[in-house]
Protein backbone atom coordinates (compact mmCIF):
# COMPACT_ATOMS: atom_id res chain seq x y z
CA UNK A 1 0.00 0.00 0.00
CA UNK A 2 1.37 3.73 -1.32
CA UNK A 3 2.17 5.88 1.71
CA UNK A 4 -0.97 8.21 0.76
CA UNK A 5 -3.26 5.50 0.84
CA UNK A 6 -2.67 4.51 4.39
CA UNK A 7 -2.76 7.85 5.18
CA UNK A 8 -6.80 8.49 4.27
CA UNK A 9 -7.32 5.22 5.72
CA UNK A 10 -6.51 5.91 8.89
CA UNK A 11 -7.02 9.81 8.98
CA UNK A 12 -10.57 8.56 7.75
CA UNK A 13 -10.68 5.93 11.26
CA UNK A 14 -13.50 8.06 13.54
CA UNK A 15 -13.26 7.10 17.14
CA UNK A 16 -15.45 4.20 18.38
CA UNK A 17 -15.35 6.24 21.44
CA UNK A 18 -16.75 10.29 22.29
CA UNK A 19 -14.52 12.79 22.18
CA UNK A 20 -13.55 14.32 25.38
CA UNK A 21 -14.53 18.11 26.04
CA UNK A 22 -12.61 18.03 28.66
CA UNK A 23 -12.59 21.51 29.13
CA UNK A 24 -16.38 22.11 29.26
CA UNK A 25 -17.33 19.53 31.73
CA UNK A 26 -20.13 20.72 33.92
CA UNK A 27 -20.40 20.80 37.35
CA UNK A 28 -22.69 18.43 37.70
CA UNK A 29 -20.39 15.80 35.32
CA UNK A 30 -17.00 16.36 37.95
CA UNK A 31 -18.53 14.32 40.68
CA UNK A 32 -17.61 10.46 40.05
CA UNK A 33 -16.53 7.85 36.87
CA UNK A 34 -19.86 7.87 35.30
CA UNK A 35 -20.90 4.80 32.27
CA UNK A 36 -20.68 5.94 28.51
CA UNK A 37 -24.60 6.26 27.50
CA UNK A 38 -25.24 3.69 24.88
CA UNK A 39 -25.64 6.17 22.32
CA UNK A 40 -22.07 6.24 22.17
CA UNK A 41 -21.02 2.74 22.36
CA UNK A 42 -19.55 1.03 19.34
CA UNK A 43 -19.76 3.85 16.66
CA UNK A 44 -19.59 2.97 13.11
CA UNK A 45 -16.26 3.50 11.08
CA UNK A 46 -16.64 6.07 8.01
CA UNK A 47 -15.61 5.10 4.76
CA UNK A 48 -12.77 6.21 3.17
CA UNK A 49 -14.17 8.20 0.47
CA UNK A 50 -14.96 10.52 3.37
CA UNK A 51 -13.02 13.94 4.46
CA UNK A 52 -10.72 12.94 6.64
CA UNK A 53 -9.00 13.88 9.65
CA UNK A 54 -4.97 14.34 9.26
CA UNK A 55 -3.25 10.78 10.08
CA UNK A 56 -1.42 10.08 13.05
CA UNK A 57 2.35 10.19 13.46
CA UNK A 58 4.05 7.16 12.15
CA UNK A 59 6.46 5.40 14.40
CA UNK A 60 9.90 4.68 12.37
CA UNK A 61 11.66 0.95 14.02
CA UNK A 62 15.18 1.73 13.93
CA UNK A 63 16.36 -1.64 15.55
CA UNK A 64 14.62 -4.63 16.61
CA UNK A 65 16.42 -7.63 18.02
CA UNK A 66 15.31 -10.84 19.48
CA UNK A 67 14.40 -10.74 23.36
CA UNK A 68 12.36 -7.67 23.36
CA UNK A 69 9.30 -8.03 25.92
CA UNK A 70 5.82 -9.38 25.16
CA UNK A 71 3.21 -7.39 24.20
CA UNK A 72 1.99 -4.09 22.22
CA UNK A 73 3.23 0.03 22.44
CA UNK A 74 1.06 1.92 23.93
CA UNK A 75 1.72 5.61 23.02
CA UNK A 76 -0.04 8.98 22.65
CA UNK A 77 2.10 11.02 20.40
CA UNK A 78 1.44 14.78 19.08
CA UNK A 79 3.27 17.38 18.48
CA UNK A 80 5.70 18.65 21.29
CA UNK A 81 3.68 21.94 22.65
CA UNK A 82 5.59 25.25 21.77
CA UNK A 83 7.68 23.96 19.23
CA UNK A 84 7.58 25.64 15.80
CA UNK A 85 9.86 25.89 13.05
CA UNK A 86 12.47 27.98 11.77
CA UNK A 87 11.45 31.58 11.53
CA UNK A 88 9.91 31.96 7.52
CA UNK A 89 9.11 28.58 7.12
CA UNK A 90 5.45 27.63 6.98
CA UNK A 91 4.95 24.44 9.41
CA UNK A 92 3.93 21.13 7.81
CA UNK A 93 0.66 20.33 8.55
CA UNK A 94 0.33 18.56 11.69
CA UNK A 95 -0.22 14.85 12.48
CA UNK A 96 -3.56 13.76 14.05
CA UNK A 97 -3.59 13.46 17.39
CA UNK A 98 -4.85 10.13 19.46
CA UNK A 99 -3.24 7.13 21.85
CA UNK A 100 -2.49 4.42 19.51
CA UNK A 101 -1.53 0.62 19.97
CA UNK A 102 1.12 0.15 17.58
CA UNK A 103 3.51 -3.47 17.44
CA UNK A 104 6.85 -3.80 17.30
CA UNK A 105 7.11 -2.76 13.80
CA UNK A 106 4.90 0.53 13.91
CA UNK A 107 1.81 -0.79 13.11
CA UNK A 108 -1.15 0.49 14.34
CA UNK A 109 -3.64 -2.24 16.30
CA UNK A 110 -6.17 0.54 17.21
CA UNK A 111 -6.41 4.43 16.88
CA UNK A 112 -8.55 6.38 18.34
CA UNK A 113 -8.81 9.81 16.64
CA UNK A 114 -9.43 12.99 19.58
CA UNK A 115 -9.91 16.57 18.22
CA UNK A 116 -6.66 18.44 16.96
CA UNK A 117 -6.85 21.15 19.95
CA UNK A 118 -6.63 18.48 22.24
CA UNK A 119 -3.99 16.19 23.72
CA UNK A 120 -3.72 12.55 25.23
CA UNK A 121 -1.44 11.71 27.79
CA UNK A 122 -0.70 8.47 29.72
CA UNK A 123 -2.05 5.99 27.48
CA UNK A 124 -1.76 2.53 29.09
CA UNK A 125 -3.19 -0.84 30.20
CA UNK A 126 -4.16 -0.94 33.72
CA UNK A 127 -6.14 -2.88 35.96
CA UNK A 128 -10.31 -1.72 36.90
CA UNK A 129 -12.90 -4.10 39.17
CA UNK A 130 -10.42 -7.25 38.24
CA UNK A 131 -10.22 -6.51 34.91
CA UNK A 132 -7.84 -4.83 32.09
CA UNK A 133 -8.57 -2.04 30.60
CA UNK A 134 -7.54 1.08 28.84
CA UNK A 135 -6.70 3.90 30.53
CA UNK A 136 -5.78 8.20 29.21
CA UNK A 137 -6.04 11.57 30.46
CA UNK A 138 -7.76 13.79 27.01
CA UNK A 139 -7.91 17.11 27.23
CA UNK A 140 -6.52 20.94 26.43
CA UNK A 141 -2.85 21.78 27.10
CA UNK A 142 -1.02 24.83 26.84
CA UNK A 143 2.95 25.53 26.10
CA UNK A 144 3.79 25.75 29.61
CA UNK A 145 3.14 21.52 30.07
CA UNK A 146 -0.20 22.80 31.94
CA UNK A 147 -3.63 20.51 31.51
CA UNK A 148 -7.61 20.85 32.00
CA UNK A 149 -9.12 17.13 31.38
CA UNK A 150 -10.98 13.99 32.11
CA UNK A 151 -9.13 10.29 32.42
CA UNK A 152 -11.05 7.80 30.46
CA UNK A 153 -11.65 3.69 31.22
CA UNK A 154 -12.72 1.79 28.64
CA UNK A 155 -12.64 -1.80 28.09
CA UNK A 156 -11.34 -4.75 25.90
CA UNK A 157 -14.30 -3.37 23.36
CA UNK A 158 -12.95 0.38 23.18
CA UNK A 159 -15.91 1.00 24.92
CA UNK A 160 -15.91 3.75 27.63
CA UNK A 161 -16.99 2.48 31.08
CA UNK A 162 -15.97 5.13 33.19
CA UNK A 163 -14.67 8.76 33.73
CA UNK A 164 -12.99 10.29 36.18
CA UNK A 165 -13.28 13.58 36.99
CA UNK A 166 -11.60 16.60 39.33
CA UNK A 167 -13.99 16.58 42.68
CA UNK A 168 -13.87 20.47 42.73
CA UNK A 169 -16.02 21.73 39.62
CA UNK A 170 -13.90 25.05 39.38
CA UNK A 171 -11.02 22.72 38.52
CA UNK A 172 -9.68 19.66 35.96
CA UNK A 173 -7.48 17.28 36.73
CA UNK A 174 -4.04 17.88 34.65
CA UNK A 175 -2.70 15.32 32.57
CA UNK A 176 0.28 14.29 34.52
CA UNK A 177 -0.95 11.20 36.16
CA UNK A 178 -3.48 8.78 35.74
CA UNK A 179 -2.87 5.50 37.92
CA UNK A 180 -5.10 3.45 39.19
CA UNK A 181 -4.83 1.55 42.61
CA UNK A 182 -5.55 -2.23 43.67
CA UNK A 183 -7.57 -0.65 46.34
CA UNK A 184 -9.94 1.05 43.37
CA UNK A 185 -8.64 4.90 43.73
CA UNK A 186 -7.01 6.68 41.22
CA UNK A 187 -4.09 9.39 41.74
CA UNK A 188 -4.30 12.42 40.29
CA UNK A 189 -3.02 15.65 40.17
CA UNK A 190 -4.23 19.31 39.41
CA UNK A 191 -2.56 22.73 39.13
CA UNK A 192 -5.00 25.65 41.13
CA UNK A 193 -3.51 29.38 40.82
CA UNK A 194 -3.94 31.21 43.75
CA UNK A 195 -2.98 34.95 45.03
CA UNK A 196 0.02 35.01 46.77
CA UNK A 197 3.08 36.73 48.22
CA UNK A 198 5.52 35.87 46.30
CA UNK A 199 8.75 38.51 47.82
CA UNK A 200 10.22 35.51 49.23
CA UNK A 201 11.06 34.47 45.76
CA UNK A 202 11.88 37.94 44.44
CA UNK A 203 8.32 38.25 42.67
CA UNK A 204 5.87 40.78 43.66
CA UNK A 205 3.56 40.65 46.89
CA UNK A 206 0.39 40.49 45.06
CA UNK A 207 1.97 37.62 42.66
CA UNK A 208 0.16 34.47 41.75
CA UNK A 209 1.03 30.83 42.59
CA UNK A 210 0.27 27.64 41.04
CA UNK A 211 -0.07 25.15 43.70
CA UNK A 212 0.27 21.48 42.96
CA UNK A 213 -2.79 19.54 44.07
CA UNK A 214 -2.63 15.41 44.72
CA UNK A 215 -5.68 13.69 44.83
CA UNK A 216 -6.77 10.23 45.84
CA UNK A 217 -10.16 9.26 44.34
CA UNK A 218 -12.48 6.86 45.40
CA UNK A 219 -13.41 5.49 41.89
CA UNK A 220 -17.02 3.62 42.97
CA UNK A 221 -18.04 7.50 44.38
CA UNK A 222 -15.44 10.25 42.49
CA UNK A 223 -15.25 11.15 46.18
CA UNK A 224 -10.87 12.31 47.52
CA UNK A 225 -10.17 10.27 49.96
CA UNK A 226 -6.76 12.35 49.96
CA UNK A 227 -6.14 15.83 49.09
CA UNK A 228 -2.23 17.10 49.29
CA UNK A 229 -1.95 20.89 48.45
CA UNK A 230 2.22 21.87 48.14
CA UNK A 231 1.70 24.90 49.57
CA UNK A 232 0.93 23.20 52.79
CA UNK A 233 3.52 21.50 52.81
CA UNK A 234 6.40 22.94 50.52
CA UNK A 235 7.45 26.64 50.40
CA UNK A 236 7.97 29.00 47.80
CA UNK A 237 11.72 29.14 48.60
CA UNK A 238 12.73 25.27 48.08
CA UNK A 239 12.33 25.68 44.31
CA UNK A 240 15.02 25.74 41.73
CA UNK A 241 12.64 28.71 39.88
CA UNK A 242 11.55 31.78 39.87
CA UNK A 243 8.70 34.11 39.27
CA UNK A 244 8.59 35.09 35.16
CA UNK A 245 7.24 37.21 33.57
CA UNK A 246 7.00 41.50 32.93
CA UNK A 247 7.49 41.73 36.92
CA UNK A 248 6.75 38.41 37.62
CA UNK A 249 3.25 38.47 37.05
CA UNK A 250 2.95 35.55 35.35
CA UNK A 251 1.56 32.64 37.80
CA UNK A 252 4.59 31.02 39.47
CA UNK A 253 4.70 27.25 38.80
CA UNK A 254 7.09 26.91 41.47
CA UNK A 255 6.72 23.00 42.18
CA UNK A 256 5.06 21.49 38.87
CA UNK A 257 3.59 17.86 40.42
CA UNK A 258 4.61 15.46 37.26
CA UNK A 259 3.74 11.97 39.00
CA UNK A 260 2.25 10.48 41.61
CA UNK A 261 2.63 6.65 42.81
CA UNK A 262 2.31 3.92 45.76
CA UNK A 263 5.67 2.89 47.51
CA UNK A 264 5.95 -0.69 48.71
CA UNK A 265 4.33 0.30 51.96
CA UNK A 266 1.73 1.83 50.67
CA UNK A 267 2.41 5.77 51.23
CA UNK A 268 2.27 7.85 47.97
CA UNK A 269 5.40 9.25 45.71
CA UNK A 270 5.37 12.59 44.47
CA UNK A 271 8.05 13.67 41.72
CA UNK A 272 8.23 17.46 41.24
CA UNK A 273 10.10 19.60 38.53
CA UNK A 274 10.03 22.56 40.45
CA UNK A 275 12.56 21.48 43.30
CA UNK A 276 14.38 18.32 41.23
CA UNK A 277 13.07 16.19 44.32
CA UNK A 278 10.75 13.10 45.50
CA UNK A 279 8.46 13.72 47.93
CA UNK A 280 7.24 10.67 50.08
CA UNK A 281 4.02 11.16 51.37
CA UNK A 282 1.74 9.67 54.45
CA UNK A 283 -1.05 8.36 52.46
CA UNK A 284 -3.91 8.79 55.21
CA UNK A 285 -2.10 12.49 56.75
CA UNK A 286 -0.21 14.23 53.38
CA UNK A 287 2.64 14.55 55.66
CA UNK A 288 6.25 14.87 54.16
CA UNK A 289 7.49 11.12 55.33
CA UNK A 290 11.14 12.39 53.70
CA UNK A 291 12.43 14.31 50.77
CA UNK A 292 14.81 12.59 48.11
CA UNK A 293 17.02 15.50 46.21
CA UNK A 294 16.56 18.91 46.41
CA UNK A 295 17.76 21.63 48.59
CA UNK A 296 16.17 20.28 51.53
CA UNK A 297 17.13 16.41 50.94
CA UNK A 298 17.17 14.02 53.70
CA UNK A 299 19.15 11.79 52.18
CA UNK A 300 22.96 12.48 51.36
CA UNK A 301 23.22 11.90 47.71
CA UNK A 302 26.30 9.42 46.29
CA UNK A 303 28.54 9.64 43.48
CA UNK A 304 25.90 10.15 40.23
CA UNK A 305 22.33 10.23 42.23
CA UNK A 306 21.56 13.75 42.05
CA UNK A 307 18.72 13.58 39.60
CA UNK A 308 16.98 17.18 37.53
CA UNK A 309 13.34 17.36 36.56
CA UNK A 310 13.20 13.87 36.64
CA UNK A 311 9.80 12.52 35.82
CA UNK A 312 8.32 9.17 36.79
CA UNK A 313 8.74 7.85 39.93
CA UNK A 314 8.60 4.63 40.92
CA UNK A 315 9.27 2.00 43.81
CA UNK A 316 10.73 -1.30 42.79
CA UNK A 317 11.33 -2.63 46.01
CA UNK A 318 14.20 -2.94 48.62
CA UNK A 319 14.37 0.74 49.12
CA UNK A 320 14.97 1.47 45.41
CA UNK A 321 13.61 3.75 43.19
CA UNK A 322 13.02 3.92 39.42
CA UNK A 323 12.63 6.98 37.47
CA UNK A 324 13.60 9.12 34.61
CA UNK A 325 15.77 11.63 35.08
CA UNK A 326 15.61 14.45 32.30
CA UNK A 327 18.93 16.11 33.54
CA UNK A 328 18.19 19.16 31.54
CA UNK A 329 19.70 22.41 32.49
CA UNK A 330 18.04 24.48 30.62
CA UNK A 331 20.78 24.15 28.35
CA UNK A 332 22.52 22.13 25.62
CA UNK A 333 24.89 19.16 26.35
CA UNK A 334 22.50 17.06 28.82
CA UNK A 335 21.42 13.61 28.31
CA UNK A 336 18.43 11.78 29.75
CA UNK A 337 19.10 8.17 31.87
CA UNK A 338 16.77 6.44 33.38
CA UNK A 339 18.02 6.02 37.12
CA UNK A 340 17.63 3.07 40.26
CA UNK A 341 18.64 5.14 43.59
CA UNK A 342 18.53 3.00 46.63
CA UNK A 343 18.00 4.76 50.16
CA UNK A 344 19.23 3.95 53.46
CA UNK A 345 17.21 5.86 55.74
CA UNK A 346 19.04 4.45 58.87
CA UNK A 347 22.28 6.25 57.66
CA UNK A 348 20.65 8.53 55.77
CA UNK A 349 22.35 8.15 52.15
CA UNK A 350 21.04 7.67 48.48
CA UNK A 351 23.12 5.77 46.11
CA UNK A 352 23.06 5.51 42.67
CA UNK A 353 22.21 1.67 42.12
CA UNK A 354 22.45 1.49 37.93
CA UNK A 355 21.55 3.72 35.13
CA UNK A 356 20.68 3.13 31.69
CA UNK A 357 21.80 5.73 28.89
CA UNK A 358 20.74 5.78 25.39
CA UNK A 359 23.81 5.16 23.05
CA UNK A 360 22.64 8.05 20.91
CA UNK A 361 22.86 10.04 24.59
CA UNK A 362 19.29 11.20 24.12
CA UNK A 363 18.44 14.40 25.54
CA UNK A 364 15.08 14.73 26.50
CA UNK A 365 13.74 18.55 27.84
CA UNK A 366 10.48 17.35 29.18
CA UNK A 367 8.13 14.52 30.26
CA UNK A 368 9.68 10.99 29.37
CA UNK A 369 8.89 7.29 31.57
CA UNK A 370 10.11 3.92 32.20
CA UNK A 371 8.86 0.79 32.86
CA UNK A 372 9.94 -2.13 34.51
CA UNK A 373 8.76 -5.35 31.83
CA UNK A 374 8.19 -8.80 32.82
CA UNK A 375 11.14 -10.35 31.44
CA UNK A 376 13.76 -8.30 33.51
CA UNK A 377 13.96 -5.72 30.16
CA UNK A 378 13.38 -1.71 30.61
CA UNK A 379 11.13 0.21 28.67
CA UNK A 380 12.01 4.19 28.19
CA UNK A 381 10.24 6.32 26.29
CA UNK A 382 12.00 9.05 25.86
CA UNK A 383 9.00 11.87 26.23
CA UNK A 384 9.69 15.10 23.76
CA UNK A 385 12.71 13.39 22.41
CA UNK A 386 10.80 10.97 20.43
CA UNK A 387 12.32 8.00 21.12
CA UNK A 388 11.28 4.65 22.12
CA UNK A 389 13.72 2.28 23.38
CA UNK A 390 14.03 -1.14 25.14
CA UNK A 391 17.50 -2.71 27.14
CA UNK A 392 17.37 -5.73 28.43
CA UNK A 393 18.79 -6.88 32.08
CA UNK A 394 22.28 -6.51 30.51
CA UNK A 395 21.72 -2.93 29.93
CA UNK A 396 21.63 -3.76 25.69
CA UNK A 397 19.61 -2.05 23.68
CA UNK A 398 17.38 -4.72 21.99
CA UNK A 399 14.38 -2.01 20.52
CA UNK A 400 14.60 1.03 19.28
CA UNK A 401 12.58 3.01 17.33
CA UNK A 402 11.62 7.10 16.82
CA UNK A 403 8.78 9.47 15.71
CA UNK A 404 9.15 12.60 13.69
CA UNK A 405 11.31 14.92 14.36
CA UNK A 406 9.30 17.49 16.64
CA UNK A 407 6.81 14.79 18.09
CA UNK A 408 6.82 13.09 21.04
CA UNK A 409 4.57 10.67 23.62
CA UNK A 410 4.48 11.80 27.37
CA UNK A 411 4.99 8.36 28.70
CA UNK A 412 4.89 4.96 26.53
CA UNK A 413 3.95 1.78 28.02
CA UNK A 414 4.01 -1.88 26.28
CA UNK A 415 1.47 -4.41 28.05
CA UNK A 416 -0.29 -7.84 26.71
CA UNK A 417 -3.66 -6.42 25.33
CA UNK A 418 -6.67 -8.54 23.80
CA UNK A 419 -8.81 -6.48 22.16
CA UNK A 420 -12.29 -7.37 21.04
CA UNK A 421 -13.87 -4.14 18.82
CA UNK A 422 -17.88 -3.82 19.13
CA UNK A 423 -17.55 -3.07 15.32
CA UNK A 424 -17.65 -5.43 12.61
CA UNK A 425 -14.67 -5.13 10.11
CA UNK A 426 -14.59 -3.07 6.91
CA UNK A 427 -13.38 -3.90 3.41
CA UNK A 428 -12.69 -0.64 0.93
CA UNK A 429 -11.99 -0.88 -2.85
CA UNK A 430 -9.28 1.41 -3.62
CA UNK A 431 -10.17 3.36 -7.01
CA UNK A 432 -6.41 3.98 -8.06
CA UNK A 433 -4.70 0.23 -7.55
CA UNK A 434 -7.75 -1.88 -7.39
CA UNK A 435 -6.64 -3.25 -4.58
CA UNK A 436 -8.61 -4.49 -1.05
CA UNK A 437 -7.67 -2.67 2.17
CA UNK A 438 -9.57 -4.37 5.27
CA UNK A 439 -9.88 -2.90 8.48
CA UNK A 440 -10.85 -4.07 12.03
CA UNK A 441 -9.76 -1.01 14.42
CA UNK A 442 -8.44 -2.50 17.76
CA UNK A 443 -9.04 -6.00 16.85
CA UNK A 444 -5.81 -8.03 18.09
CA UNK A 445 -6.30 -11.46 17.33
CA UNK A 446 -6.45 -11.06 13.59
CA UNK A 447 -3.37 -13.26 11.70
CA UNK A 448 -4.64 -12.94 8.32
CA UNK A 449 -7.17 -11.44 5.62
CA UNK A 450 -8.96 -13.22 3.19
CA UNK A 451 -11.29 -11.39 0.57
CA UNK A 452 -14.29 -12.77 -0.99
CA UNK A 453 -15.47 -11.49 -4.33
CA UNK A 454 -18.39 -12.30 -7.02
CA UNK A 455 -21.21 -10.71 -8.72
CA UNK A 456 -24.16 -11.37 -6.56
CA UNK A 457 -24.40 -10.89 -3.09
CA UNK A 458 -25.01 -14.56 -2.96
CA UNK A 459 -22.76 -15.85 -4.87
CA UNK A 460 -19.14 -14.39 -3.30
CA UNK A 461 -15.97 -16.99 -3.54
CA UNK A 462 -12.55 -16.87 -1.58
CA UNK A 463 -10.03 -14.61 -4.25
CA UNK A 464 -7.01 -13.57 -2.02
CA UNK A 465 -5.54 -13.74 1.46
CA UNK A 466 -3.07 -11.33 2.63
CA UNK A 467 -1.68 -12.15 6.01
CA UNK A 468 -2.41 -9.20 8.77
CA UNK A 469 -0.14 -6.05 8.25
CA UNK A 470 -1.78 -3.47 10.54
CA UNK A 471 -4.74 -1.89 11.07
CA UNK A 472 -5.15 -0.88 7.35
CA UNK A 473 -3.77 -4.54 5.38
CA UNK A 474 -3.76 -4.02 1.30
CA UNK A 475 -5.22 -6.97 -0.28
CA UNK A 476 -4.07 -7.28 -3.86
CA UNK A 477 -6.77 -8.83 -5.85
CA UNK A 478 -6.47 -10.76 -8.87
CA UNK A 479 -7.10 -9.37 -12.29
CA UNK A 480 -10.50 -11.78 -12.58
CA UNK A 481 -11.80 -10.52 -9.47
CA UNK A 482 -11.39 -6.42 -10.45
CA UNK A 483 -14.40 -6.46 -11.80
CA UNK A 484 -16.27 -8.23 -9.06
CA UNK A 485 -19.55 -6.33 -7.87
CA UNK A 486 -19.71 -7.16 -4.41
CA UNK A 487 -16.47 -8.23 -2.10
CA UNK A 488 -16.25 -9.19 1.73
CA UNK A 489 -13.28 -9.88 3.88
CA UNK A 490 -13.24 -12.26 6.30
CA UNK A 491 -10.36 -11.54 9.56
CA UNK A 492 -8.86 -14.99 10.20
CA UNK A 493 -7.06 -16.14 13.94
CA UNK A 494 -3.84 -18.02 14.02
CA UNK A 495 -5.56 -21.08 13.16
CA UNK A 496 -7.26 -19.87 10.17
CA UNK A 497 -10.79 -19.67 12.06
CA UNK A 498 -13.02 -17.19 11.09
CA UNK A 499 -13.59 -14.44 13.78
CA UNK A 500 -14.92 -11.75 11.76
CA UNK A 501 -16.46 -10.56 8.75
CA UNK A 502 -17.71 -7.33 7.10
CA UNK A 503 -20.41 -6.60 5.46
CA UNK A 504 -20.68 -7.41 1.77
CA UNK A 505 -20.13 -4.78 0.26
CA UNK A 506 -21.12 -3.37 -3.66
CA UNK A 507 -18.02 -2.34 -5.44
CA UNK A 508 -18.10 0.93 -7.88
CA UNK A 509 -18.04 -1.69 -10.64
CA UNK A 510 -21.14 -3.02 -9.46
Amino acid sequence: MSRTCTAIVLGALAATLPPAAAAEETAEQAVAPAVAPDAVRGAAVPAAEEPSEPPPPPLDVLERRPGTGEGLLFVGPQKNPGRVGPPGEEPPPEAGRGPQILDDRGRPVWYHRIPQNEYVADFRVQEYRGRKVLTWWQGRSDSAGLGEGVGYIADENYDIIATVRSPDPEQSIDLHEFRLTPQGTALVVSYQQRPYDLTPVGGPADGDVLESVVWELDLATGEPLLEWRSLDHVPLQESDERPTGRAGTRPFDYLHTNSVSLDTDGDLLVSAVGTSTVYKLDRETGEIVWRLGGKNSDFRLGAGARTIAQHDVVAVGDGTYRMFDNQNLHSDGYESRVAWLRIDPRRGTAELERQLVHPDRVSTAVTGGSQGLPSGNTLVGWGSAGRISEFDAAGRLVFDAVFPEEYGSYRTYRDEWEGEPGTAPEVRIDGASGDAHAVWNGATEVAAWRVLAGDARDGLRPVAREPWDGLDTDVDLPADAADAAYVQAEALDADGEVIGASAVTETRAG
